[in-house]
């Protein structure tokens, strides 16, 4: 009886407490990973197995609230029909393509002769802080971008909110880097800057055989797939759809789609206070989904001068975004979000 009636008591507190914290964060040190939960389900992980398996930290995999992955699988965890180009597309992740001359966004462990370098790596350094909670989560991680030779050219410290419900899910990425030692220049390149790469459902079915050069001159072949199941369509705040959307600005873009008969809407919005902001968007068809605030000539095609935006030795600056993830009908007033967002 004594027995009993502790476990009943055992429970009387544990089930308060599960509730009080709906979203839930674990860290593995072993596995390399912080694993997010909502209301029991697996949402997504921050993982940093290092740069002798990714040349970055990212989120991955990320699931809708139907519990369905929207991120690609292929390189970690390949999956049928997918898609196997660009191996530096991994979940969802934030880099550039030039940064004091180094690339940081083709770095992998599958990098070719063809890319001449130099190379920047960003390592994860710490998980500074994580609280799980009733309605939101919160990481905070801190990683350092090297060089070629292993310096550092900028400490980053990310905090991550999560949330979720029923229907929706919802990632707030907030990313201060600050230059060490020395000035730091974005150079102008299309390679950046939040990116995910999306799974194959959510592509745009493709119509033709494609060829995309990356900022060293480096073709990639995109092919023709099969394109059973392939359901995506992008849309920005400024009405333009489809493949027009890259090399436009906006405040947010969408991307629809069906993934294992679940409807499904992934919407990135930028900030009011980013760098050059309403943002460009490095979208494409094949899966490909990103903003780039800072490539602002190549991404307009040279109807806009460069910013080559310049980071003073010492100095910091913040990038703020927001990835919304809703399953069914969508709720479509993104002005609602983007004035949540902007407080």
């Amino acid at each position: 009886m004594r027995r009993l009636l502790s476990v009943l008591l055992l429970l009387s507190v544990a089930t308060p407490m599960l509730a009080q914290n709906r979203i839930q964060l674990t860290h593995s040190e072993a596995d390399k990973r912080v694993t997010v939960m909502v209301d029991g389900k697996p949402f997504t992980a921050y993982i940093y197995p290092g740069p002798d398996v990714l040349k970055k930290p990212v989120l991955y995999p990320i699931r809708s609230a139907g519990g369905h992955f929207i991120t690609r699988g292929w390189p970690m965890d390949p999956r049928p029909g997918e898609r196997v180009d660009h191996p530096h597309h991994v979940g969802m992740w934030f880099n550039y393509g030039d940064v004091n001359g180094h690339d940081f966004w083709n770095n992998s462990t599958a990098i070719g002769p063809e890319h001449k370098g130099p190379f920047g790596t960003v390592v994860h350094t710490g998980v500074k802080s994580m609280k799980s909670g009733k309605d939101n989560a919160e990481l905070t991680v801190t990683a350092d971008w090297l060089d070629k030779d292993g310096k550092r050219m900028l400490e980053e410290t990310t905090m991550y909110v999560f949330r979720g419900n029923a229907n929706s899910r919802t990632i707030d990425r907030l990313t201060t880097l600050k230059a060490d030692g020395q000035d730091v220049v974005f150079k102008d390149n299309k390679e950046g800057m939040i990116a995910l790469r999306m799974a194959r459902q959510l592509e745009q079915p493709s119509t033709k055989p494609e060829l995309f050069t990356d900022a060293q001159g480096v073709q990639t072949k995109v092919p023709v797939m099969n394109n059973d199941g392939v359901t995506g369509m992008y849309r920005s705040s400024e009405g333009v759809e489809g493949d027009a959307v890259w090399g436009t600005r906006g405040k947010w873009m969408a991307l629809s789609g069906t993934v294992e008969n679940e409807p499904v809407t992934v919407t990135l919005l930028d900030h009011p206070k980013n760098v050059d902001y309403p943002t460009y968007w490095h979208a494409r068809g094949y899966g490909l989904f990103a903003a780039n605030p800072l490539g602002r000539s190549v991404m307009s095609s040279g109807k806009e001068p460069a910013l080559n935006y310049t980071l003073p030795a010492g100095k910091s600056v913040t990038f703020r975004h927001r990835l919304l993830i809703q399953s069914g009908k969508p709720d479509d007033d993104y002005n609602k979000q983007m004035t949540d967002f902007a407080r």
